[in-house]
């Protein structure tokens, strides 16, 4: 089952954002400084949702694929090598976009691709 308090603080560490806490036990939105929602955390099971219904029907992440774009990649490789033993995918230059990303999994198992804001 999904701690929402503890993705809550994983994504604003991978992000470097300021720690806050999330406005309910079930549910949280993480925001940028500016206010634009750049991910909501929401527990499994809680209010009916029916992709939300079971995490016995399905892996987490099973179909799904995070994607942030960050200003500044080095920083965010940094935190992110600091939150898990190995990344999923070592720095490398996306082909299609020409940015450099790495993928991780975060503490739920879902797959988080991270990329560069801008071509190097």
């Amino acid at each position: 089952m999904l701690d929402v308090a503890r993705s809550f603080t994983w994504y604003q560490s991978l992000l470097g954002l300021p720690q806050s806490s999330p406005a309910h036990d079930y549910f949280g939105q993480i925001v940028d400084s500016d206010g634009t929602v750049l991910l909501c955390l929401h527990r499994w099971g809680d209010h009916e949702h029916p992709p939300l219904a079971s995490p016995d029907t399905a892996k987490p992440g099973n179909g799904l694929l995070l994607f942030f774009r960050v200003d500044d990649f080095d920083a965010s490789l940094d935190r992110a090598r600091s939150l898990v033993e190995s990344l999923e995918e070592e720095p490398h230059m996306n082909p299609g976009t020409e940015t450099q990303e790495f993928a991780l999994r975060d503490p739920d198992g879902y797959y988080v691709m991270v990329s560069a804001n801008a071509a190097a």
